[in-house]
């Protein structure tokens, strides 16, 4: 892909290179973000450029969309298949595969008479070369320490504070790295799937693919027991895409469900789906539980097409090797919440990792770590200023312990949460900190008087300071936290300390923040 970018955007390329060549470009992206469809609108300019033909103007599928990116694919895809018919018809003698008549799954399970001798996950982990430092396919099986709750009784949210002992795991990290963590499906889910598919938990299988040159996945030990497939691998607990109710149509032999299904599959039934299924988010098991004869009829060879595999989740490591060596630490906020259907709504990793408790005996946690999108200066004397309000404070936490191992000391750090006695993570920490004048630390508590206050009224309020930081002094600023309102805040309060303390017009604000951003001195990390 960076390869073809690259070629394609050659400013030598004469601009008739595909003045025979029809096009077009459908763009999938999340209008949440500052520059929606970037990639697609850049690609679809640089292809009329070049003298390419658009069969159709460009499609922006937006994840925002009530109705996910297929609210503008649907109709665009009808379009561009009648284009594309008209130019190009299928010859007489091509038949078309009817709707409703499944593809071939693209693996078999083949499951064996006796159940053979299987590894266990420790030793399925363990096969690979010490010297290769662990990863998606060798995890690291990291005992878990402890696992505290952070918040006050009175809380609404239950926030965790997990260590983990990486001793002789090759591991390394520094501040703004992330851990990735491979999650568990819980054993009543895996029991009560296997019940509705009418499969045996105990039994072993070997997986081939269908097509010479497909491979397996990687991460699937061979030969696998269905409930190690069912509980590690397979994301029951996700809400189905619209591909999972298309698939289960074509597999069902219940006239009932198998209409019911096809409706939610096809176009004019995005709307009703959207009101089964996105919005309260129901989750693959349960719609299994409504379509009962149909889950029965499930092949089992059609397990890997039909549900998308676990995903591991990401979480910004809250500590530094130099204050806690041989421990990486992380906060995690435990996701729980009420839609319309009587069971609430739980995160599968967040809620697996809460439910561990190493005090009744041992606990090891697949994980690794990747490089994160924050990086830090290196040079002693930058000051460096940190706005994390709520969970948004742990990669800032790795930062603090860094720097002031390192006797970088001019860190500002801007926290906000709703009550000093409920959610103040690490308040004596950083208050140590502050008496040894290794930190500048500024509170705001948004529920503790009438009138809220955030974190983008405290930065208002030293605006001079902010100012002479960034400006005079070349400080970094940096940004972590819920992606809803916050980084839009938090830019138009810097927007505005451009403009009342530099002087600077609303333009030369807008352009001086961008400068910022371009140069690495403004750098975020939000999540949904």
């Amino acid at each position: 892909m960076k390869n073809f970018w690259r070629f394609i955007f050659r400013k030598n390329l004469p601009s008739t290179s595909l003045c025979q060549m029809d096009f077009a470009v459908l763009g999938l992206g999340d209008s949440s973000y500052a520059k929606f469809n970037f990639v697609a609108k850049k690609l679809h300019r640089r292809l009329l450029q070049l003298g390419g033909s658009a069969l159709l103007p460009m499609c922006l599928g937006d994840d925002q969309h009530e109705l996910g990116p297929d609210a503008a694919i649907d109709p665009w895809l009808h379009d561009l298949w009648k284009k594309v018919l008209d130019l190009h018809p299928v010859p007489l003698d091509l038949g078309i595969i009817p709707t409703g008549i499944p593809l071939p799954s693209k693996f078999t399970l083949q499951f064996l008479e006796e159940a053979p001798v299987t590894h266990s996950e420790e030793q399925h982990v363990a096969r690979m070369d010490p010297q290769d430092p662990p990863s998606e396919l060798h995890p690291f099986l990291a005992p878990m320490v402890s696992n505290q709750r952070v918040t006050g009784p009175l809380h609404f949210q239950d926030v965790r504070l997990i260590e983990f002992d990486i001793t002789g795991s090759g591991l390394s990290f520094t501040a703004g790295d992330v851990v990735l963590i491979q999650p568990k499906n819980i054993a009543p889910h895996v029991q009560q799937f296997c019940q509705l598919l009418g499969l045996d938990p105990d039994q072993c299988f070997t997986l081939q693919p269908r097509e010479p040159g497909v491979p397996c996945p990687v991460q699937l030990p061979q030969p696998c027991s269905v409930r190690r497939l069912v509980s590690q691998y397979l994301d029951i607990t996700s809400v189905p895409r619209r591909s999972f109710f298309e698939l289960l149509a074509c597999l069902s032999p219940h006239k009932l469900e198998r209409e019911k299904l096809l409706e939610f599959s096809s176009a004019q039934g995005q709307e009703e789906l959207c009101e089964y299924c996105s919005r309260p988010r129901r989750t693959v098991l349960e719609v299994l539980c409504d379509f009962p004869h149909t889950a029965g009829a499930i092949p089992p060879d059609y397990l890997l097409d039909l549900v998308p595999l676990i995903r591991p989740r990401a979480f910004s490591i809250a500590s530094s090797l130099l204050a806690h060596p041989s421990r990486l630490q992380i906060l995690v906020a435990v996701v729980q919440y009420q839609t319309r259907l009587k069971e609430p709504r739980r995160g599968l990793c967040s809620s697996w990792l809460a439910s561990l408790d190493p005090g009744q005996g041992p606990v090891r946690v697949p994980l690794w770590v990747r490089p994160g999108s924050l990086t830090f200066p290196e040079t002693p004397d930058t000051p460096v200023i940190m706005v994390g309000p709520g969970t948004g404070v742990a990669p800032f936490r790795a930062t603090v312990q860094e720097r002031v191992a390192q006797g970088q000391t001019r860190n500002f750090l801007f926290f906000g949460c709703r009550q000093r006695d409920q959610d103040f993570y690490w308040e004596p920490e950083w208050k140590e900190l502050e008496k040894r004048g290794c930190l500048t630390l500024v509170t705001a508590f948004s529920r503790e008087q009438e009138q809220k206050v955030y974190v983008q009224h405290r930065l208002r309020e030293l605006g001079p300071l902010v100012w002479e930081l960034l400006d005079h002094q070349g400080a970094y600023f940096y940004l972590a936290g819920n992606a809803k309102y916050m980084p839009v805040d938090v830019s138009e309060a810097l927007m505005s300390i451009f403009q009342e303390e530099g002087g600077l017009s609303s333009p030369d604000a807008a352009a001086y923040l961008a400068r910022l951003q371009r140069t690495l001195r403004f750098q975020t990390e939000t999540w949904a």
